[in-house]
């Protein structure tokens, strides 16, 4: 894998250690694992990349973190920056381990004229951990489809925005398409659900949802926890072929995904009746059973395989000049354009703040203003080269979500094939979800829910 350093873009070096290796700093795993950013010009706006190239989960983090950068570089190279404020970015190793997420944020956080303009942790642990050092930091945490699902209320989580909708709606998402699949979510009632989830926050985060709609429709939900990093899961199915489950949900990540398809594969469990949530559905997680995935289903939002006037911009504009930061086959996978898609929120969130501010590098309590702010319309998704890889969202003080809307993809043995079906989750079950998690957070952390109407800054 390729990676050009240029002057205005510092990107760390690969930390040498993997996700197993005994805690320690990130920055001290490798020998002088970051390179030291020039001197920060008076125009230039820094992005932190919090990303895992090393470890059991770097097939999956490798062509996330190299479609990130590449849109950063995409907009330096083709637009000279966001209204000519140049992008630099660092990027620091994590291996998807919390401790190591949270060291990075603190080493990157005051870099820049302005400090971090907002930070992505691509990490629903390192998620966690961030959200209380936010409302101290004032740095707002991108967190696309994943983190804390109560965060889409923004009078309570001032500084997180999980833009393109919670592991709540992806839950959501998928048991309405199995309920469609059986004639109505009523004819669930007697069925058996197997989850299959990683054993971590990103596991458990869909479970209340999951238990809600059980309860709701009442079939029978099996929760089965594989530990990490996944790749041992011999007693997991063992259990589903002795309880025979009607359906298996997977809500995995890295090797644990790829290995759960090989496991139904050989225990005998029809992929056609087993779903992924939105992180559970990439190449990665089908290739490596070959034929055997075929008809394995997995929830989409940010975003579905292929290319469009994006693509066509970094094959030309970086991959063309030898400027690429990944390999140039991976253009378009859905791990690389899901992380095209945060790169492009977080860079109009800026822009969106700029409106407001001034075309200058701006802090991350004024970015948060701009992803408070977002309108990203049809329009808007031609206009940015992203036509079919999002749906449309649009933000405000109090939705920190933007949007609660999916769509089902299958894998047809070669690709994935993505349903026009548009699917809303059912917000009026959500809802009240979000708004009891909120209430309990803020009476924890002793917080009081802004007034909008006050609270426009």
């Amino acid at each position: 894998m390729r990676q050009t350093v240029r002057q205005t873009l510092t990107v760390a070096a690969m930390a040498a250690a993997t996700l197993l290796a005994p805690s320690a700093p990130a920055f001290a795993q490798a020998k002088d694992a970051a390179k030291a950013p020039a001197a920060a010009s008076a125009k230039e706006q820094f992005i932190p990349v919090l990303s895992y190239r090393t470890g059991a989960y770097a097939p999956n983090g490798i062509p996330f973190a190299n479609g990130f950068v590449d849109y950063l570089k995409l907009i330096n190279a083709r637009d000279g920056g966001i209204n000519g404020v140049k992008i630099t970015f660092e990027e620091c190793e994590t291996g998807y381990a919390t401790d190591r997420g949270v060291e990075c944020y603190e080493r990157l956080k005051g870099k820049g004229p302005t400090g971090a303009a907002l930070v992505n942790p691509l990490s629903t642990g390192i998620t966690f951990a961030l959200t209380d050092k936010s409302f101290g930091d004032k740095i707002p945490l991108l967190t696309g489809g994943y983190g804390l699902s109560a965060s889409a209320e923004g009078r309570v989580f001032k500084w997180n925005f999980i833009l393109g909708g919670s592991y709540w709606v992806a839950a959501d998402i998928v048991l309405q398409h199995i309920g469609g699949r059986e004639g109505g979510m009523d004819k669930l009632k007697g069925k058996k659900i197997a989850y299959v989830y990683h054993d971590s926050p990103y596991g458990k985060e869909a479970i209340p949802l999951m238990v809600e709609r059980s309860k709701m429709h009442g079939f029978e939900l099996l929760q089965l926890p594989v530990t990490h990093p996944g790749v041992e899961q011999k007693a997991t199915w063992l259990q589903i072929r002795q309880q025979r489950p009607d359906y298996v949900v997977l809500w995995g990540w890295g090797v644990m995904n790829s290995t759960a398809v090989k496991e139904a594969v050989a225990t005998g469990f029809p992929r056609e009746k087993m779903y992924g949530g939105w992180y559970a559905g990439a190449e990665p997680d089908v290739r490596p059973a070959g034929d055997g995935a075929k008809g394995y289903t997995a929830v989409t939002s940010l975003a579905p395989a292929g290319r469009g006037k994006v693509h066509e911009d970094i094959l030309k504009l970086l991959h063309g000049k030898n400027q690429g930061t990944g390999p140039q086959e991976e253009v378009g996978e859905i791990l690389y354009n899901r992380a095209l898609t945060h790169a492009m929120l977080s860079v109009e969130a800026i822009r969106r703040a700029q409106e407001k501010y001034g075309k200058k590098p701006l802090t991350g309590e004024q970015v948060r203003w701009g992803l408070e702010n977002l309108a990203i319309d049809d329009k808007k998704i031609k206009a940015l080269g992203f036509e079919g890889f999002m749906l449309p969202l649009s933000t405000s003080c109090a939705d920190h979500m933007g949007t609660s809307a999916g769509m089902m993809q299958q894998w047809d043995g070669k690709k994935w094939i993505t349903e026009k079906k548009v699917y809303q989750a059912d917000m009026a079950i959500i809802k009240p979800m979000i708004d009891q998690a909120a209430r309990k957070y803020a009476g924890e952390k002793k917080l009081e829910y802004r007034d909008c109407a006050k609270d426009a800054g």
